[in-house]
């Protein structure tokens, strides 16, 4: 893998991963990923911002190799994730004079995690500078994006932020910087709904912090570099508000055609009443589009026929990731079938209990939908527009 140069004296020298398609074994990865690492030269010292996840960490030696670098006074960590932090026993092997320097949490986790020796780390401060000679790190500590140790660091005499997984995107490119804006920013869209969203009132409190810091780059640890940051910070800062979209997202599932047969009259009646929807068959969904679309959605509606006494299996992984994920949906309910019994609404009801939504009548029919559903279907789509109308979003 090539050596890549954001500025003089400045590279990244991590890893582009085309061919990864999953993450932590659950999330989708359609368009790849990348493990980036800075290498920062100081007229004194030479420091490596982060490393990469230990499949590629012949990549990221290779690069180092091809700069000639023989010593590296500093590893900075900003998050202890495996996927940045997990060649660090390897290179400081390489280079036994290097501290690796982060807050004290990440410390904790990385001896935690990766059995480090106490004796390698420096402790640093929120704000704290570290200088490399002719060039200064500042550390900015922004916990929970999306563990509890991240940070951030700012180079000042570049107007560089490194942000690690905060603003990045799963997409292995291979220009270092941003050339086809709105594909980026839909990777990074997907890339906040499935890891950011759950953490939206730290998001929020970051942004507002990052308005005193002075850069023109912003560097993250997964796909493309910004410079021109303010796409990306506007981009977070519509998806991390409190505004929602005059859409309902409708995972669902059906196995014999009763509550497929309610969806697609939901669809229509909602259509017919000016609001957008975005169907999802969850035998056949990528979660990470789902996610994506929650980001916005007004309502969540999920369709589901009763397996048992409970939700069909999918409808409830749909429902516990809608829960863990915690999008800003206002209004929630439940279509479906059943033929004996059982309590299908309220396990829905109660998986999706994260959610700050207020719930819209159920509708829920015994074997096929009749006439009596139908007209409970249209029910539900006028208190749907009624919600969104009250919301001020249509």
């Amino acid at each position: 893998m090539a050596v890549r140069r954001l500025k003089d004296k400045i590279f990244e020298v991590g890893a582009i991963d085309f061919d990864r398609r999953l993450f932590d074994e659950l999330i989708p990865l359609p368009e790849g990923t990348s493990y980036n690492s800075y290498l920062v030269q100081g007229s004194d010292k030479t420091a490596l911002l982060d490393t990469v996840d230990p499949a590629k960490v012949s990549s990221l030696v290779e690069n180092l190799n091809e700069l000639s670098i023989e010593k590296i006074d500093y590893i900075i960590a900003h998050h202890a994730e495996q996927d940045h932090s997990g060649s660090l026993p390897f290179i400081l092997e390489l280079f036994p004079m290097a501290k690796v320097v982060t807050n004290a949490k990440c410390k904790e986790m990385l001896i935690s995690l990766l059995l480090l020796p106490e004796e390698k780390f420096i402790v640093i401060n929120d704000r704290e500078i570290l200088s490399l000679g002719d060039k200064t790190l500042e550390f900015i500590f922004a916990p929970w994006v999306h563990w509890p140790e991240t940070m951030l660091t700012y180079l000042k005499e570049d107007k560089i932020l490194f942000t690690c997984d905060f603003f990045g995107s799963h997409l292995a490119a291979a220009p270092l910087f941003v050339t086809d804006q709105p594909h980026v920013l839909r990777s990074a869209k997907r890339y906040y709904a499935e890891i950011m969203m759950p953490f939206r009132t730290s998001i929020k409190q970051h942004l507002e912090k990052l308005k005193t810091v002075d850069f023109t780059i912003i560097a993250p640890s997964h796909g493309p570099v910004y410079d021109q940051p303010e796409m990306i910070m506007d981009a977070y800062a519509d998806w991390a508000g409190d505004q929602v979209k005059n859409e309902v997202v409708l995972p669902y599932v059906s196995m014999h055609g009763s509550t497929q047969e309610m969806v697609e009259y939901l669809i229509n009646a909602l259509i017919a009443r000016g609001i957008v929807v975005k169907p999802y068959n969850l035998s056949r969904t990528d979660i990470g589009e789902l996610a994506m679309d929650l980001v916005d959605a007004a309502t969540i509606v999920i369709g589901t026929p009763t397996v048992l006494v409970g939700p069909h299996p999918l409808a409830a992984y749909a429902a516990l990731l809608a829960n863990a994920l915690r999008p800003k949906t206002k209004f929630a309910s439940i279509i479906g079938s059943f033929s004996w019994g059982g309590k299908m609404v309220e396990m829905l009801s109660a998986a999706i209990s994260n959610l700050k939504v207020t719930v819209i009548e159920p509708v829920i029919a015994k074997g096929a939908p009749r006439e009596a559903e139908y007209a409970a279907l249209d029910n539900l789509a006028d208190e749907i527009k009624k919600s969104h109308q009250a919301a001020g979003i249509v």
